[in-house]
């Protein structure tokens, strides 16, 4: 019965360990995609037993069946016993998402840094009790790395295919030659992207993560672009003349320890007749909000603990505003606060992020 005290016990103790059942598979997930295991069954014609996978990828058969065993378990592959024998696969789904770091659902990136995020809870006591954070160096090389690949498969099919031509004559300017600045660049993508798209213009990327520079700067070299370049804004920071002509922020205002005066920052090295393209998480206005409306709350709640959160309060006084917390209405009054006059939502379709644009 519903209203039986054993049976909601049952109820919210599968909750629980449904949770951890989730982290587990998470960690299998990710050495799905480390070890190439995803890739070698997109690339195997038909399904495959545990041997062909083992045989196919250089690793120990039995290693793999228990991989293969959990991965059907979780239904994120096919499996089919018909016959005697175990044979698994990937579906088209599974072949996007999980194989294919071109397609724009591609979703390897956070798992991609899964070890580094969970060695942050070794921090979190500590960071529960003075209230000081970790900035996202603390997460090493490969989180820098983690975070390129969750965001740049979808930047490369949209960004300039649906995102600057949504905002009002820039992709005329960048054309005929703008200039450029990318805050909170992070490995780079999105400047190389436009640089090699738009070789009138000039672009700089500016990141305070060292580990972030150090790839943009590697793949700046690789590309041969000779009209962008990044800099540490702490050494090189952004003009503040009125000289840029489109500032853009992906993902990265929520992450800062002292948004608000970034935010002039940004105002001040606008042109009057700037542009500000602003991408952070899309977020409702309340916490009852984000439970309502987003599944994927208490996922985004638990990676603010981790990392977003947790690099906004990295310096004293951070402002902490974490993976939820820029909504349209506070992003809107922190720009009418730096002095920007115009705020809109452009009409761009994304699974996690909401697009606008700020100008004077």
């Amino acid at each position: 019965m519903a209203d039986d005290p054993q049976d909601r016990l049952r109820q919210f103790s599968f909750q629980v360990f449904s949770k951890l059942e989730g982290a587990f598979t998470a960690g299998m997930i990710h050495l799905g995609d480390r070890l190439g295991l995803y890739r070698a069954m997109a690339d195997a014609d038909g399904s495959m037993t545990s041997h062909d996978l083992a045989e196919a990828t250089g690793l120990q058969e039995r290693w793999v069946r228990e991989w293969l065993h959990n991965q059907a378990a979780a239904r994120l592959i096919e499996f089919d016993d018909q016959g005697g024998t175990d044979r698994f696969g990937l579906s088209g789904e599974g072949r996007a998402v999980l194989a294919s770091p071109h397609h724009p659902a591609f979703g390897m990136g956070m798992f991609h840094r899964l070890p580094q995020t969970m060695e942050a809870l070794e921090l979190m006591p500590e960071s529960f009790r003075t209230g000081l954070g970790h900035d996202y160096d603390s997460h090493g090389p490969e989180g820098a790395v983690g975070i390129e690949r969750a965001f740049e498969p979808w930047n490369h099919h949209n960004l300039l295919r649906k995102v600057l031509p949504a905002m009002d004559g820039v992709v005329d300017q960048l054309e005929g030659g703008a200039s450029v600045a990318d805050v909170g660049c992070g490995a780079g993508g999105a400047v190389l992207l436009m640089a090699e798209a738009f070789p009138n213009s000039t672009f700089v990327g500016y990141d305070i993560s060292h580990h972030a520079l150090d790839r943009a700067t590697t793949k700046l070299a690789e590309s041969g672009l000779t009209n962008a370049r990044f800099a540490d804004p702490g050494t090189s920071p952004l003009p503040s003349d009125g000289s840029i002509d489109l500032v853009t922020t992906f993902d990265c205002i929520h992450d800062m320890a002292h948004p608000t005066p970034v935010v002039g920052a940004i105002r001040s090295s606008l042109a009057d007749d700037g542009h500000w393209l602003l991408v952070d998480i899309r977020a409702g206005e309340t916490l009852s909000a984000n439970i309502e409306q987003n599944p994927m709350a208490s996922l985004l709640y638990g990676v603010s603990v981790l990392t977003c959160m947790s690099s906004a309060l990295s310096e004293p006084d951070g402002e902490g505003l974490g993976t939820l917390g820029l909504p349209a209405s506070r992003a809107e009054e922190m720009a009418n606060t730096a002095g920007f006059t115009r705020f809109r939502t452009l009409d761009v379709a994304h699974p996690m992020n909401a697009f606008y644009e700020v100008r004077p």
